[in-house]
């Protein structure tokens, strides 16, 4: 999608409306520079010049991503509060409100289903990617936590017993966290078994 465009027009607001129908949109999704003013020239014919704009469509992803996410969950009948701080690259969204275990679902399943649904509108006709982080009651953090502490048990039990335990299918997030958790680990490697969605990690002694 062209993004920048150059117009030009006998007065600045031809020149800004040939530009604005050029891009389809209105003034308000454009930021607007002026390159040149117009000028009438000797007798108002010879050298003259007409004016030159430069219109360039404003980011419009928060904007976007914020509609989406009322309006979804309006239909899902939830009060939500949405707060978004929009990086150069990251969109964070931090979701509030009194049932937020809906919104978060089992094993983070449908916050998951709607982080990946806002990721696409947030990247609809962009040339760069903006990654999408979702949150709600500090639960990515917890589960981390919760992870971390099922990494370790496992690695213990692999010791003892000596034998491969293979986890529950979880998300590539997730199966990073449990890596991540046992790359240290001098006698455990960790890797990753089947198809998505049912990916999951296995963990075993070091050969």
């Amino acid at each position: 999608m062209i993004q920048k465009i150059q117009a030009s027009g006998k007065t600045i607001d031809e020149a800004v409306e040939n530009g604005l129908k050029e891009l389809g949109c209105s003034k308000d999704d454009v930021e607007v520079k002026i390159l040149e003013v117009p000028y009438k020239g000797f007798l108002g014919v010879f050298g003259s010049k007409d004016a030159q704009v430069e219109l360039e469509l404003k980011d419009q992803t928060e904007d976007a991503t914020r509609q989406f996410l009322q309006s979804m969950f309006q239909a899902m009948n939830l009060e939500v509060q949405i707060d978004i701080e929009y990086q150069k690259d990251q969109l964070n969204i931090e979701l509030s409100g009194p049932n937020m275990g809906v919104v978060i679902g089992k094993r983070g399943q449908t916050l998951d289903s709607i982080q990946y649904l806002t990721s696409l509108v947030a990247n609809k006709n962009r040339d760069k990617y903006v990654k999408v982080f979702m949150d709600t009651e500090n639960y990515r953090k917890k589960r981390e936590e919760t992870l971390v502490r099922l990494a370790s048990k496992m690695a213990k039990n692999v010791k003892a017993t000596r034998r491969t335990m293979v986890l529950e299918p979880m998300n590539p997030y997730e199966r990073r966290i449990i890596h991540a958790a046992l790359q240290s680990d001098p006698k455990i490697q960790t890797y990753s078994e089947g198809e998505e969605p049912y990916r999951k990690v296995a963990i075993s002694l070091k050969k």
